[in-house]
């Protein structure tokens, strides 16, 4: 009883004020977007749209106006999204597009109905992406299913769209990336066995080196695309209570799926909301002052310095030329 009474007395309240000190930091200090930008006559993609971070930017850009494509693998989830979407903005122009980022092939069809139904694309948002599967777990063209649906699917996307993107007004390319690539380390750019059991790259694996990739990527499409004027970006949402955290940890493995309901009001009470983790995203979509940083990585709604691997401009012209044969582009 004595231990019991010592710990409500001293540790419990030591507990809380490091709590709100944590709580002041880094949730309290997040910053939210506010613009009063209209996109009345604009046309936006969002991968993943149908839940977390993906959701509500979807629903903020539908609010201002914008036909929204909810581009999603999940087309049941992605529906009753849209609907709850034109339900709460009133805006009719919501719809629903497959794709699985995880099939090239999806990717590839994805593109030629935009291409054959929109007459223009403004802004395409690549927020979907998986953090954790089971070990081996591979895509249909056999990459590493968390590199080949984080990068080489967005990549493929970016490119089959980039001359309907350019006709536009805005030109943007948002890439959502993460904190974590600074965890990567420095990928080998060339092939280390071609004949490795059909995998095209094998070292080119795993969340961090995907989330490394895709600061890369922005950073090299905004390079090669400074003359004609698209804005291309990428950004750390910052970290979220979302439901992906469940669905990639049951991925991984079911006593993984089942820690996350251990841990998920700790979860709850550390990690940001959606809503946070939407504004840094809306910033690079929409924000004036980006259109002066295309290549910049973002972090709370301000450019942010990403690790060593990820300003380095060799390194994303070497991924750029892996990616254009992996994906089978003629770059």
């Amino acid at each position: 009883m004595a231990c019991m009474s010592a710990i409500i007395k001293w540790v419990l309240p030591i507990l809380v004020a490091l709590y709100g000190v944590y709580y002041w930091q880094f949730i309290a200090s997040r910053r939210y977007f506010v613009s009063d930008v209209v996109l009345s006559g604009k046309t936006v993609i969002v991968t993943g749209a149908n839940s977390g971070i993906g959701r509500v930017t979807a629903l903020d850009l539908a609010q201002r106006g914008a036909r929204v494509i909810l581009a999603c693998r999940n087309l049941q989830k992605a529906e009753d999204v849209a609907k709850d979407i034109k339900s709460s903005t009133g805006n009719s122009e919501v719809v629903v597009r497959h794709l699985d980022l995880s099939s090239l092939q999806s990717v590839r069809e994805f593109a030629q109905q935009i291409i054959e139904t929109e007459d223009r694309l403004d802004i395409l948002i690549n927020n979907a992406g998986v953090a954790a599967m089971k070990a081996g777990a591979v895509t249909k063209e056999n990459f590493d299913f968390v590199f080949g649906t984080n990068h080489f699917g967005h990549f493929l996307l970016t490119n089959l769209l980039l001359d309907l993107l350019k006709k536009s007004a805005l030109k943007r390319v948002v890439t959502v990336s993460s904190l974590a690539h600074g965890r990567a380390p420095q990928p080998n750019m060339t092939r280390e066995d071609p004949n490795v059991a059909n995998f095209l790259y094998p070292h080119l694996e795993k969340y961090a080196l995907s989330k490394l990739a895709n600061i890369l990527f922005a950073r090299e499409l905004a390079r090669r695309e400074k003359a004609s004027g698209l804005i291309s970006n990428s950004l750390h949402p910052g970290v979220i209570f979302t439901p992906i955290w469940k669905t990639n940890l049951s991925n991984y493995s079911s006593i993984r799926g089942a820690l996350y309901y251990v841990f998920s009001p700790l979860m709850w009470m550390v990690f940001i909301d959606e809503t946070a983790g939407a504004q840094t995203t809306l910033h690079c979509a929409l924000d004036e002052s980006v259109a002066e940083l295309s290549g910049k990585y973002f972090d709370n709604c301000a450019e942010y310095e990403p690790s060593p691997f990820a300003q380095d401009d060799e390194l994303a012209k070497e991924l750029w030329t892996v990616s254009c044969e992996a994906t089978g582009l003629k770059c």
